[in-house]
């Protein structure tokens, strides 16, 4: 009579989709920056010397973009605006019209719409 023989059945747990979307890693550039998400501005009063950060993303390239001189306003609500802000409004645009067409990878473009 042979003698017995005792199997043994490991255990494998499966990992199905819902786990791996639950894990979802988010980027440590975003953490760093304290943005809740790409291309989304946020101010940081307590910089030195720039007023916003961003952390930008267009295709497949990322980067943390600071922008906008700290203390400056930039322009005020636009309805009901005086002639004088208005002029600066366009004096921006026109002086840094080359660098906003560049998109959302430069300063220039995030200043224009956020600031101005």
């Amino acid at each position: 009579m042979p003698a017995p023989v005792a199997l043994v059945i490991a255990s494998a747990t499966a990992v199905t989709c819902c786990d791996v979307a639950r894990k979802k890693k988010t980027d440590s550039r975003l953490k760093r920056a304290g943005v809740s998400g790409y291309n989304k501005p946020k101010r940081t009063p307590k910089h030195p010397k720039k007023s916003h950060i961003v952390v930008a993303k267009s295709g497949g390239k990322v980067k943390t973009i600071r922008f906008g001189q700290q203390g400056v306003k930039g322009s005020p609500k636009k309805e009901g605006e005086s002639k004088a802000y208005a002029a600066r409004r366009r004096a921006f645009k026109a002086r840094h019209a080359k660098n906003i067409a560049k998109g959302k990878m430069s300063a220039a473009y995030w200043a224009n719409k956020v600031k101005w």
